[in-house]
């Protein structure tokens, strides 16, 4: 269990930066972590760090709902399984003799139930973009935030629509961007669809609070019919992905849910009210696979822990980037056999209202994403148009599909040439003539170092790629260079995983033989370049 929720770089940092914080003249420490990045990983590590220091004190966590009350009190048991955890909710009430005490902040703000909590030294908010309401700072008061006592408050996006967070939190003290996330391989890449529904007028749709009004977004929505429309919509792009539906309101939670059984998708609706046994029985039916898609009014967008969910439809159209990374987030964690997130946004005649899309899922400045574009993938592009990356990407994106199509594995080195990874010690790879459009073949082996065929023709890219596809089933068995091949499927072999470890090679999360044996050929094949003599043409 230690081992599990050992902290990542970023969690590391994220912690040394609040305690360097308090170490100044601010005690109200806020940390903006993205949806599936751990912060109940990296709180429950605070608290063990913090030990020695709190000495007879303890720590109290404050969450607002049952979900996020229990992943804390247990992620906490995890990492540090030799302090005593008690949970403050309702009937229950154990905090006596306790190290940490994770409390609903419904409860504590009843004035009897909190005063008989004492001895806090650190304060911690879970989902503290709620903490401008008077229930959070009437708490935070008592327990000591505005006399100096530590508070950490952690969320994945500091915005509130009636504001108020700037008279809690004094400082930000660590962002980490989605992207940053994606690119680090603790986030699985994602890529948007618009789903348009004919009919749906979301200018008539009223705003309340900086977004549209719940109740007539809902009523919008049923009375275009965009159950039906969504539900084809998931049966054409996302028929073999788990997914969950945001909706406004509880109504069209129901009918999209009927809507997605019709069509032959098993759905469940969910809702806030909804009695808490028939809500865990419909979690753990999506868990089993017995329910394909959760329909949900908007109780689904802090505290679900579903991996396993690759599609997220927002049908629910929000002006809030904030709530719009809430719901999309549900989809990006790392789960085995997991590529990517497929996004659904929904979408009528609007122009009045700007909505939030994929592109307000990072902070960093991007142009509009095309359709199933993913989003690094589009970003990086940029960045190489920009000048910002040092890799930059030479073909057209004919070429990126001729490879693409090919049954043959061809893999990409950190400069942009492809090649045939064939054995250790053998590889074919391809040389663009310089200022042209035609390419050649070139052989590299350990005893002789890069060799070209004879003849030497110079060939359009389908040619050349054809010529060295026969040429490596002519070297090596097909089931090495084969896309298909059966072994590409398994679990990574021990034998693999100790070679990536000796030599530094980053193992995603989930990867699969397939998956290893390619990082382990572009790590070796980045080797041989690097030391290739500098009149050796290689180009992308």
């Amino acid at each position: 269990m230690i081992e599990t929720f050992r902290p990542r770089p970023y969690q590391t940092a994220a912690i040394q930066a609040l305690t360097a914080g308090w170490a100044g003249p601010s005690n109200r420490l806020a940390v903006v972590l993205p949806t599936g990045a751990g912060k109940t990983v990296v709180f429950a590590n605070l608290i063990k760090d913090m030990r020695q220091q709190l000495g007879r004190k303890r720590a109290l966590v404050i969450a607002h709902r049952e979900e996020l009350i229990e992943q804390a009190a247990a992620k906490i048991r995890a990492v540090c399984p030799d302090l005593r955890v008690g949970i403050v909710k309702a009937e229950r009430n154990h905090h006596r003799f306790m190290d940490v005490v994770v409390a609903s902040v419904q409860t504590l703000a009843v004035k009897r139930r909190r005063e008989q909590i004492q001895d806090i030294g650190v304060v911690i908010v879970d989902e503290c973009h709620h903490a401008a309401a008077s229930t959070y700072r009437t708490v935070l008061e008592h327990f000591g935030a505005w006399r100096g006592v530590p508070v950490a408050g952690f969320t994945a996006t500091m915005t509130r629509a009636d504001g108020g967070l700037g008279e809690v939190w004094q400082n930000v003290v660590f962002t980490l961007d989605i992207l940053e996330m994606i690119g680090d391989g603790f986030l699985c890449d994602v890529r948007g669809r618009r789903v348009t529904v004919d009919g749906l007028d979301l200018d008539a749709v009223k705003t309340r609070g900086g977004d549209l009004q719940d109740g007539q977004l809902g009523q919008a929505l049923d009375d275009s019919d965009a159950a039906g429309t969504i539900a084809a919509a998931y049966t054409e792009h996302a028929s073999d992905r788990p997914g969950v539906v945001f909706t406004p309101t509880v109504a069209t939670a129901q009918s999209m849910a009927a809507a997605f059984n019709d069509a032959g998708i098993s759905a469940a609706p969910i809702w806030g009210d909804m009695p808490r046994d028939q809500r865990a029985q419909e979690l753990a039916r999506y868990k089993s696979g017995a329910v394909q898609v959760l329909t949900n009014c908007m109780v689904l967008t802090e505290g679900f822990d579903a991996p396993w969910t690759s599609c997220v439809v927002v049908a629910r159209p929000t002006k809030s980037p904030g709530l719009y990374c809430q719901m999309v987030g549900r989809g990006l964690r790392l789960h085995p056999g997991k590529r990517d997130a497929l996004v659904l946004d929904v979408m009528g005649a609007s122009t009045r209202h700007k909505l939030a899309s994929i592109v307000d899922l990072t902070d960093q400045e991007i142009g509009e994403v095309p359709e199933d574009r993913p989003l690094r993938e589009m970003v990086e592009e940029q960045r190489a148009e920009e000048g910002r990356r040092l890799v930059v990407q030479q073909l057209h994106m004919e070429e990126f599909n001729l490879f693409g199509q090919s049954s043959t594995q061809w893999l990409r080195t950190e400069a942009g040439t492809w090649f045939i990874p064939l054995r250790q010690d053998l590889f074919l790879f391809l040389v663009r003539d310089p200022g042209g459009r035609t390419y050649r073949v070139r052989r590299w082996d350990a005893g002789q170092g890069v060799r070209p065929p004879n003849p030497d023709p110079a060939m359009p890219l389908p040619e050349a790629m054809q010529w060295a596809e026969r040429a490596g089933r002519a070297l090596a068995p097909s089931h090495f260079v084969a896309k298909s091949a059966t072994w590409r499927n398994k679990p990574p072999t021990a034998r693999q995983l100790a070679h990536c470890r000796s030599r530094g090679v980053s193992i995603p999360r989930g990867a699969t033989a397939g998956d290893v044996g390619d990082l382990q050929a572009i790590h070796r094949v980045n080797a041989v370049f690097a030391h290739l003599a500098a009149s050796v043409p290689v180009a992308a």
